[in-house]
């Protein structure tokens, strides 16, 4: 009898420790294909990237079930707004950045300012985002300079581009302008490891919502990003970004050399 009992309790005792053990390793499992998405994300596998012809130049609304189209078709085509963003200078003072925002493009539109800024009141802009870093890099140029930004009745200004339209001293969104936001990471194409897909996304993350705020942004907008997936855009009303201050009432004056 006692070495029936004692079977049974061993018995007990493996199956108690099998069942441990397979949630563990399911647990385990289920850790590595978050990293992995974390990395994959981060690297802009499953990401944006609007460069890449695979991949559509304008996401879906952000919905709880089926991908929406957004609020206002932009006016411009696929093909356009998939190049490399380029600078054209029109008339009353209006520098129109139109395409995706590349690597390098911080770098061109510095030396754009630099030889036309005189004659530069606004940039008008038209893209469906792209680097980061680069978008960063040209709002602070555009606060330094203290231009205005504005984005035209049916042009497109999504992901990074409104870090870019942020930077404007007075910001302007016109009737019918496609405004949207989504989670940003890092566009390398490099394959990180799980804990430098982590790493960089956590300080991506962070030197955008510094900068916005720098920008005098309200956080409301930030947590509308931080909630949509990359595949996604959270489409920004007119109210919405009048309150979180992405928008102002009016352009403001700009001071130009004398000739």
């Amino acid at each position: 009898m006692r070495i029936g009992e004692a079977l049974r309790r061993l018995d007990d005792g493996m199956l108690m420790r099998g069942a441990f053990y397979a949630l563990l390793s399911a647990a385990a499992i289920f850790l590595v294909i978050d990293i992995r998405d974390i990395s994959r994300a981060n690297a802009g596998l499953p990401g944006f990237d609007p460069l890449h012809e695979d991949q559509p130049v304008l996401p879906p609304a952000l919905t709880d079930g089926r991908p929406a189209a957004p609020p206002v078709e932009p006016a411009s085509p696929a093909e356009v707004l998939r190049k490399a963003i380029r600078f054209e200078l029109q008339t009353g003072g209006v520098l129109l950045a139109e395409g995706a925002i590349d690597p390098g493009a911080s770098a061109r539109f510095a030396q754009e300012i630099e030889a036309r800024g005189e004659y530069v009141k606004v940039i008008a802009l038209n893209s469906p985002g792209g680097s980061v870093e680069d978008a960063i890099a040209m709002s602070k140029l555009i606060r330094e300079k203290k231009l205005n930004t504005k984005v035209a009745s049916k042009a497109l200004c999504a992901s990074s581009c409104p870090i870019v339209f942020a930077g404007g001293v007075g910001r302007i969104a016109e009737k019918d302008a496609v405004i949207g936001v989504h989670q940003v990471f890092n566009g390398s194409k490099d394959h990180p490891s799980a804990d430098q897909a982590m790493s960089s996304a956590q300080a991506t993350t962070a030197r955008v919502a510094r900068h916005l705020q720098e920008m005098g942004i309200e956080a409301g907008l930030w947590f509308h990003a931080l909630e949509t997936p990359p595949d996604r855009l959270y489409y920004l009303t007119p109210k919405e970004m009048a309150e979180f201050k992405l928008t102002t009432a009016e352009p403001a004056p700009v001071a130009r050399k004398k000739i």
